[in-house]
């Protein structure tokens, strides 16, 4: 497994491979899938936490049967732009992520993704309780979604490989 600039991956990603999003919480892991074009993001539902062997079994699972090319991860840095304990423990899990598996994985700096998340739900008029189940998934598709707007814009950028 890799870790990889988003540049990086821009370059790795082959055309029609679908890449997955991830918010790594205490209790849950929120999922999300780009479609094959890599334009939209869609929230799934979300892994409950167990322990780092389930969980990541239970996500290499999901990463197979959705043939995952590449993770974005969230990364929740301080909105001082510093990195606390969940910055610590997310590179922890991708980390040891790598013993598990060779896909790559990009961080994505997720501030305020659930906060987007929580009010796109509002506004959909989604109950409190209904809310606390895809508020995860609905992070991670914010997340996915951004990365995505990211590698479509550096796809437009890039340099043509057949100008002389």
């Amino acid at each position: 497994m890799t870790v990889l600039t988003i540049e990086e991956l821009a370059a790795a990603l082959r055309p029609g491979e679908a890449i997955a999003g991830l918010d790594l919480g205490t209790k849950t892991i929120g999922l999300s899938m780009s479609d094959l074009g890599r334009r939209f993001s869609t929230p799934r539902p979300v892994i409950k936490r167990e322990k780092f062997t389930i969980d990541a079994e239970t996500l290499l699972a999901f990463a197979a049967k959705e043939k995952v090319s590449g993770f974005i991860i969230g990364l929740p840095m301080n909105m001082d732009g510093s990195a606390g304990p969940r910055v610590q423990a997310t590179r922890a899990f991708v980390r040891n992520m790598e013993q598990k598996t060779a896909l790559p994985f990009t961080y994505w700096d997720e501030r305020l993704s659930t906060v987007a998340a929580e009010r796109a739900l509002l506004e959909m008029d989604v109950s409190r309780a209904k809310r606390a189940e895809r508020i995860d998934s609905a992070a991670a598709s914010f997340i996915l979604q951004g990365a995505l707007d990211r590698l479509s814009l550096l796809s437009r950028t890039a340099p043509d490989d057949f100008e002389a």
